[in-house]
C-alpha cells in the first residue's frame, strides 16, 4: 500500500467505523502523514490502532482518540485552538488542517523543537509549536475557541478554563493514574462552565515546568 492508501485505510477502519463522521476531521487524517511524526524505527507501525513511544517518556496517541478529541471540541474553519502536550506535533498538524490558527505547547524542549521542524517541513504555516508550561496555557494569545489537552490531571487548571472564549470547549483527560475520563468543558458565560464525560482513556500526566533540551532533537 502507498502512504496515501495507508492513511485512507486507517481513517476507514479506526475512525469512521467507530462513529466519527465529521468531514473536516476525516479529511485532516487522510491528509497529514502520521509516519512523519513517529521515530524512524517505528514508522512501519505508524498507521496501527494504538499509541507509539516518541521519546522523553511520551507517546503519540492512538489515532481514534485524537480524532475523538478533535471531534468533541467541534473545531470549525477559522477558529483559534490551543493544544497542551504537543508531543511529536501530530495532533497540532491535524488541527492546523481544520482551524484557522493553532498554538501547541510542549514541556519537553527536545520534543517541541522536533515537532516544530516537522510542521514547518510540511508547510503548515498556521501552526506554532513552543516549549512551555502547559499548566499555564498561553494567556498572551487567549482567548481560544478550543483547547485540547493530551495529558491527564486530577483537577482541571483554572488557567485553561479562563483562556476559553465564551462558547469555547476544553477537552481534557481527568482522573488518576489507572484510568481517566475524557471530559469536554464548555464555557457558557464569564464565570460559568458546563461539562460532560466522553469516554474512558489513559494518558501520561500533565506536569508543571519546562524540561530543557540537553541532546539534539531526533526525528
Amino acid at each position: 500500500m502507498t502512504e496515501s492508501e495507508k492513511r485512507k485505510a486507517m481513517v476507514e477502519r479506526q475512525i469512521c467505523r467507530r462513529g466519527i463522521d465529521s468531514a473536516p476531521v476525516l479529511t485532516a487524517f487522510r491528509t497529514v502523514p502520521r509516519a512523519n511524526f513517529v521515530p524512524e524505527g517505528t514508522r512501519e507501525l505508524a498507521y496501527e490502532d494504538g499509541p507509539l513511544p516518541i521519546g522523553s517518556g511520551q507517546t503519540i496517541s492512538q489515532p481514534y482518540i485524537v480524532a475523538r478529541m478533535i471531534d468533541a471540541a467541534q473545531i470549525a474553519s477559522g477558529v483559534r485552538v490551543l493544544e497542551v502536550g504537543a508531543g511529536s506535533g501530530y495532533a497540532a498538524a491535524l488541527l492546523s488542517r481544520i482551524a484557522g490558527e493553532v498554538y501547541a505547547i510542549e514541556r519537553y524542549e527536545t520534543l517541541a523543537n522536533a515537532a516544530r521542524q516537522r510542521v514547518e517541513k510540511l508547510g503548515y504555516g498556521n501552526c506554532t509549536i513552543i516549549a512551555g508550561d502547559g499548566m499555564e496555557g498561553l494567556p498572551g494569545e487567549a482567548p481560544f475557541d478550543a483547547i485540547l489537552v493530551a495529558a491527564r490531571i486530577d483537577t482541571v487548571p483554572d488557567a485553561l478554563k479562563h483562556q476559553l472564549a465564551i462558547g469555547g470547549r476544553l477537552v481534557i483527560p481527568v482522573g488518576g493514574e489507572a484510568i481517566q475520563q475524557l471530559r469536554c468543558i464548555e464555557r457558557t458565560g464569564e464565570d460559568a462552565w458546563e461539562s460532560r464525560d466522553i469516554a474512558p482513556v489513559r494518558f501520561v500526566p500533565l506536569l508543571e515546568g519546562i524540561v530543557p533540551e540537553t541532546l539534539p532533537a531526533s526525528e
